[in-house]
């Protein structure tokens, strides 16, 4: 059985620095050459797995220790990148940023994969000096397997020259260096790079592919990667055979998934059936819904206009069907949205409220959840780790779960909960929470059931 498991860590110094822009150059200069790739992203970002996906037509999978626990990093890994030749994980943030004590941290993950790292060092306005941060990322923390760097952004051939010579000096190896190209700049917004949902961007994701083969030591980063040590190949659970039927919304407004997330419904005998809120007219034939986070607020207008399926998830709320939302399938569940210009859209309605956005971000960061009442999800008393990132704020009254937050310890009540529909701005893995997985399902069974039986 393969346990050989080829990879590489794509770090940074910090955000910004140009790791998504990298690691999606690399993944596609490495597909270019006929491996299979798979790639990765550490912590619970879901776009820049879109831009990975983009580049080497796999699903790009989340590496989060907080959100899954340690213990499932290395199962979650074996089990998605044993069809592959090499294995590409792109860090997050800065190397040694996370949680607390670098909770879900790029080094953490470093450790539990036993991957060596590669540094992205971005070169704009700094000389020399960039060797003293190199210096200063080797050596903060030795157990770290940081293999080399790769300059980004460097202003000419003297300039790059100038920051090399002082690497070697240091005995840190230079895999390349990118020059600074502003065709190169990935489109953001308020959470981060746009989806490629929305901006495809293959243009762009050319270029860049045809200068990481051209500025970058591809076959180093390849020999780097299978130098990597065996890591032990987990067995999982085989898929059961369906026991109902789940739908879950998916389309420009709706893409915030993991996709091993899902992974864990279809093990316990969900039949996945996707649907666009932007689209669709009508629901799919199913026993519950999924309705995740994503971009509401900037398709509120086709949202709206899309009466049809609203009134749909409306009246299967009031009648029962279990519904479990997440951020932005939260806010398409309330009477309106009210967008960053202040125009109001008409939503749902499942909640008596309205979601407004802000400029400012408003919260961020992983909590640990408690359910203070039973829902679909499970029974009071029943906690879970989750992460939260949002720019709106609602009126609705939030009482289903008691939260606390990791990075202060700070308390905050989150969730509400009418009939068999639960919802809050957090966001879970169900990999890290199989139980609020299995409950939601068994929810949906007894639908099933019920519905077979009238």
């Amino acid at each position: 059985m393969k346990n050989n498991f080829p990879r590489l860590i794509i770090a940074a110094t910090q955000s910004g620095s140009g790791k998504t822009t990298i690691t999606a150059g690399l993944i596609g200069a490495l597909k270019r050459r006929g491996l299979d790739v798979q790639p990765y992203k550490v912590g619970p970002d879901y776009i820049d797995t879109g831009w990975h996906a983009l580049a080497c037509g796999q699903p790009s999978h989340n590496l989060d220790s907080w959100l899954v626990g340690a213990d499932n990093i290395r199962k979650i890994f074996a089990d998605t990148a044993s069809h592959a030749y090499i294995s590409i994980v792109e860090g997050v943030m800065g190397l040694y940023d996370g949680g607390r004590d670098g909770q879900s941290s790029t080094a953490e993950i470093s450790k539990l994969l036993n991957a060596p790292v590669v540094l992205v060092v971005d070169a704009k306005s700094v000389g020399t000096s960039a060797a003293a941060i190199a210096l200063g990322f080797r050596e903060f923390d030795r157990s770290v397997n940081l293999a080399g760097v790769i300059l980004n952004r460097v202003g000419s051939a003297s300039h790059e020259r100038m920051i090399v010579d002082a690497l070697d000096r240091l005995g840190i190896k230079v895999f390349g260096a990118l020059h600074r190209n502003d065709e190169f700049a990935l489109p953001e917004r308020h959470l981060g790079l746009v989806p490629t949902t929305e901006n495809f961007a293959v243009d762009a994701l050319e270029k860049i592919c045809a200068a990481v083969e051209s500025q970058v030591d591809v076959d180093a980063l390849i020999k780097l990667a299978e130098s990597a040590p065996p890591i032990e190949n987990f067995v999982r659970g085989e898929k059961i055979s369906p026991v109902t039927k789940i739908g879950v919304a998916r389309d420009a407004a709706f893409n915030f998934y993991y996709d091993a997330s899902l992974s864990v419904l279809e093990r316990l005998g969900a039949q996945i059936e996707f649907f666009s809120p932007l689209d669709d007219e009508t629901l799919p034939e199913v026993d519950g819904l999924i309705i995740g986070g994503g971009f509401p607020e900037m398709f509120a207008s086709q949202l709206e206009r899309n009466k049809k399926i609203r009134t749909e998830i409306f009246h299967a709320a009031a009648d029962g069907l279990p519904i479990f939302a997440e951020c932005g399938g939260f806010m398409y569940l309330m009477n309106r949205l009210i967008d960053f210009d202040g125009r109001a859209f008409d939503m749902c309605g499942v909640f008596d409220g309205c979601a407004t956005m802000t400029r400012r971000l408003q919260r961020v960061g992983y909590v640990t959840a408690e359910l203070a009442s039973d829902c679909v999800v499970g029974r009071q008393g029943q906690t879970f780790h989750a992460h939260e990132f949002r720019y709106s704020v609602t009126d609705v009254e939030q009482n289903l779960f008691d939260c606390e937050r990791l990075r202060d310890d700070s308390n905050f009540t989150a969730g509400v909960a009418v009939g068999n529909v639960a919802a809050s701005y957090l966001h879970v893995h169900f990999a890290g929470c199989p139980n609020v997985a299995k409950n939601f399902v068994d929810a949906c069974v007894n639908r099933r059931l019920k519905r077979n039986s009238s």
